[in-house]
């Protein structure tokens, strides 16, 4: 197996500060990018660049493939980072960058350097099994449908977890090309609109054996402790870092129009001069900053429990609660915000509504549902040892 030129320093602090300078290296394009992500629902071709030259794209791959691996707490900053510029960049980043680093993690050599063979890879992919892969010589025949592609519009490849018929594994994770996909133009949404995250489609995919990957194999990934975690753990600081980054940017859109914005008909005071304005920034900015402190927490013990083994699935459960929780603070204080913002929240051109609507629209999301609070209490409570996705 090939070992790739690597940009990315080892040491974590210096791995983190080299990749939040490629945040600012990409800051300006990703901004004007934004507004054109959100009227043609995808991420624009602008946005795309600055993340594939910034090299963003590869922040949880193996540094054996050229990619950062970052350390779990090292990507929340940087999730936060772009989502204070662009929040539907920031998603696709993550999401891009965690089908990109899981799947070069199992690949077979061979395969991997296929893969790689035209330069770093970028990947869409679903965490739902679907669809049916029917064995044949050499491979298997894909075909199926898959929900919420976030990126799959901008990707080299794709990704699908597919239900296999008859004897073999029971799922495989299935690697085509994006030539090979069918992309339906259906991301009509309440929020999140710059993501492109439509349905796709495999009709009859022949995939090469070396492309499916055994779901339930068992086969080491390859790179350190962050490719061990598995998944929810791979995956769910992702989520929890961009709902309280959502919170972090509602505040700031909140306080910068604060001074000049008055409610009432004859003028009135300004926003920040109200008293019940004033708790809210204050109460709310304690609470993103213990949003953000637990899901740190959560993911040092996490990561650490990885470092020689699989982790530890009460750690994982802990972990998916805390992203939970970010949602559900940062989607209260969202919304407490937006009603101080007055009549002018309504216009589709606020950024208060559109951070409003992004949060509503993530909080949908599997990877965020308050069942995982009920595991967790099974577990306090002595009656699992947790570790499922919800």
């Amino acid at each position: 197996m090939s070992s790739y030129e690597n940009q990315f320093p080892e040491d974590r602090e210096s791995n983190r500060e080299h990749l939040l300078a490629a945040v600012d290296s990409a800051a300006d394009a990703l901004a004007a990018g934004r507004d054109e992500s959100e009227r043609s629902r995808r991420l624009s071709p602008t946005s795309v660049e600055a993340l594939r030259s910034s090299g963003l794209f590869r922040l949880k791959s193996p540094r054996i493939f050229g990619g950062a691996e970052a350390h779990p707490v090292t990507q929340m900053d940087v999730i936060e980072a772009v989502t204070m510029i662009d929040p539907a960049a920031a998603w696709c980043m993550f999401i891009t960058a965690s089908a990109t680093g899981a799947t070069l993690s199992t690949l077979p050599g061979e395969t991997a350097e296929t893969v790689l063979a035209d330069g770093f890879p970028f990947m869409a992919a679903s965490l739902r099994p679907g669809g049916t892969a029917r064995r044949v010589d050499g491979g298997y025949q894909v075909s199926g449908r898959w929900a919420w592609g976030s990126g799959v519009e901008h990707a080299d490849w794709v990704l699908v977890p597919v239900f296999c018929e008859g004897d073999g594994p029971p799922v495989i994770r299935a690697l085509v090309h994006a030539g090979d996909v069918i992309v339906h133009d259906n991301w009509h949404t309440l929020g999140m609109r710059g993501t492109g995250s439509c349905d796709y489609e495999l009709d009859d995919v022949f995939v090469p054996e070396g492309f499916a990957v055994d779901v339930f194999s068992g086969e080491p990934p390859k790179g350190g402790a962050l490719m061990r975690l598995g998944l929810p753990a791979f995956v769910v600081n992702e989520h929890g870092s961009f709902a309280y980054a959502l919170g972090r940017l509602a505040l700031r859109t909140a306080t910068d129009s604060a001074i000049s914005k008055k409610r009432g008909y004859l003028g009135g005071i300004s926003l920040a001069d109200r008293q019940v304005f004033q708790r809210t920034i204050g109460r709310g900015t304690i609470r993103m900053n213990a949003c953000a402190l637990a899901m740190a927490d959560a993911m040092e013990r996490l990561f650490d429990s990885a470092a020689e083994g699989l982790p530890d699935p009460v750690l994982v459960t802990e972990a998916q609660a805390a992203a939970v929780w970010c949602t559900d603070e940062a989607l209260e204080l969202v919304s407490e915000l937006f009603r101080f913002t007055g009549g002018s929240a309504v216009m589709n051109d606020s950024g208060m509504q559109r951070i409003l609507r992004d949060i509503y629209t993530v909080q949908s999301h599997l990877m965020v549902s308050a069942v995982v609070y009920e595991q967790y209490g099974q577990i306090m409570l002595g009656m699992t040892e947790g570790g499922a996705l919800p």
